[in-house]
Formats: structure tokens, C-alpha cells, sequence
């Protein structure tokens, strides 16, 4: 899975933090610190839709995007890969499991017992 530019990122946060498919116009509204084309916009999440991080559906004479997977399935495959650029994929998650705080490590001990009962 490929990064996220700046541009790219700032739409795929609107989209995320939305629960309805958005069009180009109404994302273009969305974005509040800068002052881009329309067509700037379209193109992004033409890129975006090609990149396979939204789907879109046509919806009269515009097309309605959204995130093809949720946020927290983005992150965890970017974490992935950064344990796949490592020679040593249990020193590195050893060292991400002593820099974690209490709380998240509660998390992950429950996560990783709840996949033990499976």
C-alpha cells in the first residue's frame, strides 16, 4: 500500500470523518486551509480512486467518493509494512511494545489474547 501525500491525506481525513459518500464539490468545501481548483479536487480523488483508497459511485453527473477501507485498516497495513522494512521483525516489535503506554498496552494484550481463543 502506497502513502499518502499532504493533498492526499487531507481528503482522505474529511472522507474518514464523514459516514456518507461525498462529491468532489462537497470535499472541495471541506477543505478549509487552502483554496483549491475544482478540478485540483477532481483529480486528487481520481488518484485516490485509482490507488484503491476510495470508491465512487455515480450519482447523477457527479460521482459520490468514499473511503474503500476505514482509517484504523490503513494505519495498521502502514505499521505492517513498517515491520516488513526491518531485518528483525521481533526486536522491532518488541521495541514499538516498550514505547507504548500503559493503557494501549492493555489493548494490545487483550487483542492478542482475544486471537489466542480463536
Amino acid at each position: 500500500m502506497k502513502g499518502l501525500g499532504e493533498l492526499e491525506r487531507s481528503i482522505m481525513d474529511i472522507l474518514w470523518a464523514q459516514n456518507t459518500p461525498l462529491t468532489a464539490r462537497e470535499v472541495g468545501r471541506l477543505i478549509e486551509e487552502r483554496d483549491l481548483a475544482p478540478t485540483t479536487v477532481m483529480t486528487v480523488l481520481d488518484r485516490l480512486t485509482r490507488k484503491g483508497f476510495l470508491d465512487r459511485t455515480r450519482d447523477g453527473r457527479a460521482w459520490r467518493y468514499q473511503p474503500a477501507e476505514s482509517r484504523d485498516n490503513y494505519v495498521a497495513e502502514l505499521m505492517l509494512e513498517a515491520l516488513d522494512m526491518t531485518g528483525d521483525r521481533s526486536a522491532a516489535l518488541t521495541r514499538f511494545a516498550q514505547a507504548v503506554s500503559g493503557p494501549e498496552a492493555e489493548i494490545l494484550l487483550r487483542a492478542l489474547s482475544e486471537l489466542e481463543e480463536e
